[in-house]
């Protein structure tokens, strides 16, 4: 087993209007000795925006703004800018998020050359309903018949004919392109899947009506364990190493006290991620802590970002879906855990 130390609460909520319900789930990326944090900030009425602020180092906060960093500004996220994810490719910042409209979650993007200004581009995953998404989906064949069975999530209303948009979160960007191309992973419950194009623009409706016809091909992970059992969603960007792309992701398992969320381990091939070499049988940590037990939703560990320091990998993470808190862990202990369990999982 892996030590893990939990490092405690880094942020929780203030009196100001944009995140006086709370804060959670950052984007993290490292400059020099520094570590820049965009955090969801809710604020009463579940209306959230991205919050900022610097670390001195991995866990000494330095400066917080006292306004809201990014806003909704179009209608596709009315309702809030969630989730945030960084990372750096070539001289651009890529900042992936969940716009909310009150109905629909769906991934999106804004990116920057200078970290302060960022240029949105919208809606980046497919641009289908989830009943699109299942005639796609039963139609490619030898998918888990979890894809397309979550009718009681995407209807919950009397009106059974309400074209809700198929919820396509946690898009996250490898930190470099792999083959000449940009390379991302998004979830569709209950899995994992990767995407690959020479630029955005391919992402029309005719690119994800023939990606879903082959969707088996693009599933990088699906539940396995216990732990992980309901579904499991990409976590942190993955970060590249001599043996693989590690990814920190959270998995999610229906127990007697509701769900719980906690942090897990894979790594991927480095020439096709799209490969899994191995994954933690366990989970890396779990709720421990009241941050964690209790919250606006209890039981919630949610890794979004990680920086480096030495050989200290220290995982930013939501508690409880109320504050940022943080985790550390040996990496090369990590990376040897990982790697004595790729025989156990190749396929």
């Amino acid at each position: 087993m892996i030590e893990v130390k939990k490092e405690g609460i880094l942020l929780k909520k203030t009196h100001f209007e944009f995140e006086n319900e709370g804060v959670l789930n950052p984007a993290a990326i490292r400059e020099g000795d520094s570590v820049h944090i965009f955090y969801r900030a809710v604020r009463k009425g579940n209306f959230s925006s991205i919050g900022y602020c610097r670390l001195d180092g991995p866990l000494s906060v330095a400066e917080r703004s006292d306004m809201p960093f990014m806003v909704p500004e179009f209608d596709y996220e009315s309702h809030g800018v969630e989730d945030p994810r960084i990372v750096k490719i070539d001289d651009l910042y890529y900042l992936t998020y969940t716009a909310y409209d009150g109905t629909n979650a769906r991934g999106a993007l804004a990116v920057s050359k200078d970290l302060m200004h960022f240029k949105k581009h919208g809606i980046i995953v497919p641009p289908i309903t989830y009943a699109e998404f299942v005639f796609l989906a039963e139609s490619a064949g030898k998918v888990d018949k979890n894809y397309y069975q979550n009718h009681k999530f995407y209807y919950q209303e009397a009106d059974p004919e309400k074209k809700i948009q198929l919820w396509d979160k946690n898009v996250i960007f490898f930190p470099r392109k792999i083959n000449d191309k940009l390379v991302f992973l998004h979830r569709i419950r209950p899995g994992i899947q990767i995407v690959s194009v020479n630029n955005l623009k391919e992402l029309t409706k005719e690119f994800w009506e023939n990606y879903f016809l082959n969707l088996q091909e693009h599933i990088v992970l699906d539940p396995v364990y216990d732990h992980e059992s309901s579904y499991i969603g990409s976590g942190c960007p993955p970060i590249e190493t001599e043996h693989g792309w590690l990814l920190i992701y959270h998995g999610v398992e229906e127990t007697q006290r509701g769900l719980v969320y906690s942090a897990c381990a894979a790594l991927l091939d480095l020439n096709d991620p799209s490969k899994e070499m191995a994954r933690l049988p366990y989970v890396l940590f779990s709720p421990k802590f009241e941050w964690e037990l209790k919250g606006e939703v209890n039981n919630v560990v949610f890794p979004t970002g990680t920086a480096l320091f030495g050989n200290t990998l220290f995982i930013y993470y939501g508690g409880a879906d109320s504050v940022v808190a943080c985790a550390s862990v040996n990496f090369s202990e990590l990376l040897t855990e990982l790697i004595s369990n790729i025989s156990k999982n190749e396929k």
